[in-house]
């Protein structure tokens, strides 16, 4: 007696392409973004939370290289594999993406985010609009004075400033 079979789709060779490529894509945005999610200003950083993102920072060099390295085999593998233009394009597009995320992270975000304050604005402390418990950095040097609002150097950390003449940098 012979019963129906199931008749399987035979899987595609450029499916596990694909695949390969939308994982390298991934961890190469993760690698990418999570550090910054976690380290940006006037966000509260859990211990572990920052620990995980300063050591991507760190250690990401190599898996971003083998994820770029295999995103560019499973394209060209993909590439063969496929006859239709735009899926090519596509995996091609993958690929370089993979790439311009290994390169991103090349660049401090971070440097490029808190850069010191170069020429601060002033105004007069009758003037000033700040709550009764905010923090300042205040600094008096013969009969000139300034006060930094905590505030808004938290997210500079540098200000860089001339009282009475003399050059001085307020940090926090």
């Amino acid at each position: 007696m012979n019963l129906p079979t199931k008749t399987m789709r035979p899987e595609r060779p450029s499916s596990k392409w694909t695949a390969l490529l939308l994982v390298c894509l991934a961890v190469s945005l993760f690698l990418l973004l999570y550090p910054v999610y976690v380290i940006r200003p006037f966000r509260h950083q859990g211990q572990g939370e920052l620990r995980l993102a300063l050591a991507m920072m760190r250690f990401r060099l190599m898996p971003m290289a083998g994820a770029t390295a295999l995103a560019v085999i499973a394209a060209v593998a993909y590439w063969r594999a496929r006859a239709i233009r735009s899926r090519r394009v596509l995996a091609a597009l993958a690929a370089l993406a993979t790439f311009a995320c290994a390169a991103l992270s090349r660049i401090n975000i971070f440097e490029l985010m808190f850069h010191p304050i170069d020429r601060p604005g002033f105004i007069a402390a009758s003037a000033a609009k700040l709550d009764g418990a905010e923090k300042v950095l205040a600094i008096r040097m013969g009969g000139a004075a300034r006060a930094y609002p905590i505030r808004s150097i938290s997210y500079h950390h540098l200000v860089n400033d001339r009282l009475g003449g003399v050059p001085i940098v307020a940090t926090y």
